[in-house]
């Protein structure tokens, strides 16, 4: 026996539509919401609106990265934590529940048994994992390849965090106090290493960058990828740099010299 097919009624149709623009709304309004005294994510997002203040916008044309001379970086120097400790507002501490957005490690070749010191952090990759798995969309990459977090659509799910092979990301447990105000966190959401995004879209370099060559060490280069004439760029090119975990294909903005 044939079922009889019904067309929804207008009514129906018109609530469905109405629900879907509704939630359009919501998400666009929800981008503008504010989650850090004097912060908006939209504008973090965008490098701010185009044509306010000293900002020109996150572009495509730019990619910011880092190369980082293992040679140049002391084993036991810990200055690019700290700097970014301070800078971001967190606690410094190494429990598996502190958030740690960059963090020394110790590298050795098995062969030769010479040991290696170097920062660890979000490489910021052009094929992201921690994008690809969040079903919120909390995590994305900017357009001028900087990878971030929206706190407010982030559910805490940690996907990101496991689909990470650097092991880069953090998972806030408790209740935050004094926040920075250019630092937006939030307890039950995931972070990780921004490239003190703040500071790039003020024409800054990244606080482990600035601490690094205080400390007279040189050791990370920031600067513009697809620009030949920045210093990374002609370091890059000069000289052979490896990317971790090569084989994964993710072509991460933080390259390495020396390993």
């Amino acid at each position: 026996m044939k079922q009889d097919k019904t067309t929804p009624s207008s009514d129906t149709t018109d609530t469905k539509t109405s629900r879907r623009g509704f939630l359009g709304v919501a998400a666009a309004g929800l981008a503008g919401v504010m989650i850090a005294p004097g912060v908006r994510l939209i504008e973090i997002a965008q490098a701010a609106p185009v044509g306010v203040g000293s900002s020109p916008g996150a572009s495509s044309k730019v990619r910011w990265g880092m190369l980082i001379d293992s040679g140049k970086c002391a084993s036991g120097c810990t200055d690019c934590v700290t700097a970014c400790n301070t800078e971001n507002g967190l606690s410094g501490g190494t429990r598996t529940t502190d958030s740690q957005w960059i963090r020394k490690i110790e590298i050795k070749e098995i062969r030769t048994g010479k040991t290696q010191s170097l920062p660890m952090m979000c490489q910021h990759c052009a094929e992201p994992p921690c994008v690809d798995v969040c079903p919120t969309g909390a995590s994305f990459k900017r357009a001028d390849g900087i990878v971030l977090v929206d706190k407010h659509i982030c559910i805490g799910c940690r996907y990101c965090v496991m689909a990470c092979p650097y092991k880069a990301r953090s998972f806030v447990h408790e209740p935050l106090q004094d926040q920075k105000v250019d630092v937006p966190r939030g307890k039950g959401t995931v972070e990780g290493c921004t490239l003190c995004v703040h500071k790039v879209d003020r024409g800054e370099q990244p606080a482990c960058v600035s601490a690094c060559s205080k400390a007279g060490h040189e050791a990370i280069v920031f600067g513009d990828l697809n620009d030949p004439n920045s210093e990374i760029s002609k370091r890059v090119a000069r000289y052979p740099t490896r990317q971790i975990r090569e084989d994964l294909n993710l072509d991460t903005g933080v390259r390495y010299l020396g390993i």
